[in-house]
């Protein structure tokens, strides 16, 4: 589920073309999190269940790391791209809760604006390859 505290949450500039007063999640991350709501729990679930997600909304998961702090009651974070309502991709984050039975959708903000300049340099280099 959105919690209100992320619903309210200030989206990040690089997301681009999101209205930064509105204080709603933008209808992609919406779709995406609504389509978790089946998750199972556990880690290795969480990957896959993102993955999926991520692929039937005509995105990708770029990868996924321990949350090791970075962001309150979270276990794990998924970094994915996914196209925005116009012909760009956007780079978002999946979380799993620290009890490992929930995730949910959030879109960059300035604590985790180094993910996405990370996602930016690992999409380079793949491209690169």
């Amino acid at each position: 589920m959105i919690s209100p505290e992320i619903a309210a949450r200030p989206q990040a500039s690089a997301l681009g073309g999101i209205d930064h007063t509105e204080p709603m999640l933008p209808m992609e991350l919406l779709e995406l999190e609504l389509s978790l709501e089946g998750y199972a729990g556990g880690d290795a679930g969480f990957c896959e269940a993102v993955r999926q997600a991520a692929q039937r909304s005509g995105g990708e998961l770029l990868f996924d790391l321990p949350a090791g702090g970075l962001i309150a009651d979270c276990r794990r974070i998924a970094v994915l791209r996914i196209p925005d309502d116009g012909s760009q991709m956007r780079v978002v984050l999946a979380l799993l809760d620290y009890a490992g039975t929930e995730i949910r959708m959030q879109a960059p903000d300035e604590e985790t604006a180094h993910l996405v300049r990370f996602a930016d340099a690992f999409v380079e280099l793949l491209e690169r390859i």
